[in-house]
C-alpha cells in the first residue's frame, strides 16, 4: 500500500476540505495518510505570510466563497465564514498530536473541523472542547493536561521543524519522498505520484 505524509495544522481553511474526504480517498485509491499536525502558523510568520490580509477583502471574501463553493462540489457543506484566526491553535494541534499517539487523533481532528465549518465553533474553545470530548468519551481535563505536557510541545516541535526541512509553507501539503504537494487540490497529484514513482 503507498503511503503519503499528511502535513496539517487545524487552523487551516482549506484543510477542512481535505480532512472531511480524506478517509474516503483512502479507501478509493488504497493508499495510506500519515498524518503530521505541526504549526504553520509559525512558518507562515516567518515567512511574513498573511493569510487572509485585512487590507484585501476581495480577496478574502473570494477564500471564503471558494471554500462553500469546493466543499458543496465534494458532496459536503461549508457555513463561511467561521472564527479565524482560532485562539487557541497551538493546544488544538497538540490536542491532534497526543490523540494520533492515542487513537482518537484523526476522529477528533475530523469532529473538530466538522463543528468549526459547519456550526461555527471554534476549535479549543468552551464549549466545543468539551462537547468533542463527551462525544469521544474523552477526559476532557487529562487530554488538555497531557496535551500540554514537555513530550507533546516536543513532537509539535519536530513535526514543525520536519515541515520547515521539507519547505513546507502551507497546510495541507502532502509530501511523497522528495516531492512536495501544497493544497486539498493535490491530494490526488500526491497519491498518483506515489504510486507512477515508487
Amino acid at each position: 500500500m503507498n503511503k503519503v505524509d499528511f502535513y496539517f495544522s487545524i487552523g487551516s481553511t482549506y484543510t477542512y476540505l481535505t480532512v472531511t474526504r480524506i478517509l474516503d480517498i483512502e479507501k478509493k485509491f488504497n493508499v495510506k495518510f500519515n498524518w503530521v499536525p505541526f504549526s504553520v502558523r509559525a512558518i507562515m510568520k516567518e515567512m511574513n505570510n498573511i493569510p487572509f490580509p485585512k487590507d484585501k477583502q476581495n480577496k478574502v471574501d473570494y477564500m471564503w466563497r471558494d471554500i462553500e463553493r469546493r466543499a458543496k462540489g465534494y458532496g459536503f457543506f461549508a457555513q463561511t465564514p467561521v472564527p479565524y484566526p482560532l485562539s487557541e491553535f497551538d493546544l488544538a494541534n497538540k490536542l491532534a498530536i497526543l490523540g494520533l499517539k492515542e487513537g482518537w487523533g484523526i476522529d477528533y481532528v475530523r469532529l473538530t473541523y466538522k463543528r468549526w465549518f459547519q456550526d461555527g465553533k471554534e476549535p479549543a474553545t468552551e464549549p466545543n472542547i468539551s462537547e468533542i470530548c463527551h462525544e469521544l468519551s474523552l477526559d476532557k481535563e487529562k487530554i488538555v493536561n497531557n496535551a500540554n505536557s514537555q513530550e507533546i510541545e516536543k513532537q509539535y516541535l519536530e513535526n514543525t521543524e520536519s515541515a520547515r526541512s521539507y519547505k513546507i509553507f502551507g497546510s495541507p501539503s502532502f509530501v511523497v519522498g522528495n516531492e512536495i504537494f501544497w493544497g486539498d487540490d493535490r491530494m490526488e497529484d500526491a497519491i498518483n505520484w506515489s504510486k507512477n514513482n515508487e
